[in-house]
């Protein structure tokens, strides 16, 4: 049913991809600190600090396309309560999202960590983090679903 506890664990998988969305994700300082890169979901940005320009931008929507992806895959599963073999699948595959999502996002900080500072790591901030949190939301979903399905299997097997 919508009201089991695998419903607020998706739900929470669906706000962890609107923080992906709306909060940076990486940041990286030049070494003579004139420079800012900053990576959204949507670019990646350079900022000159004194100036408060932009001195480059680049597209990085892939970022975006696969957070809305597994958003819509965490709400699409909240209603696949009655088929709970089809909710443990497409959850799997949010999972599969998620991870392709954080591979993306490690590869384009990398590249721009090459150009802007390639002696320091950047940062990742919360936008980053938030991916991590919807990947257990999403474990801890499975786990609940899997255990609903046994608990109707043991059932099942009583009658």
């Amino acid at each position: 049913m919508i009201q089991r506890i695998q419903t607020v664990f998706m739900f929470l998988v669906a706000v962890a991809m609107v923080l992906v969305l709306i909060f940076p994700i990486w940041h990286q300082v030049n070494p003579s600190q004139t420079q800012i890169a900053t990576l959204t979901a949507w670019a990646l940005n350079t900022i000159d600090v004194e100036s408060g320009g932009l001195v480059q931008s680049s597209s990085k929507v892939a970022i975006a396309i696969l957070a809305f992806i597994s958003m819509g895959l965490a709400l699409f599963s909240i209603f696949q309560y009655k088929n709970r073999t089809r909710q443990m699948f497409v959850n799997m595959m949010n999972s599969l999202a998620m991870v392709i999502n954080v591979g993306i996002i490690i590869w384009f900080s990398h590249n721009a960590n090459e150009v802007i500072n390639p002696q320091v790591n950047g940062a990742f901030v919360i936008g980053f983090w938030a991916i991590f949190a919807g990947m257990i939301m999403n474990l801890l979903a499975n786990r609940f679903i899997r255990k609903d399905e046994m608990l109707v299997r043991s059932v099942d097997r009583i009658r």
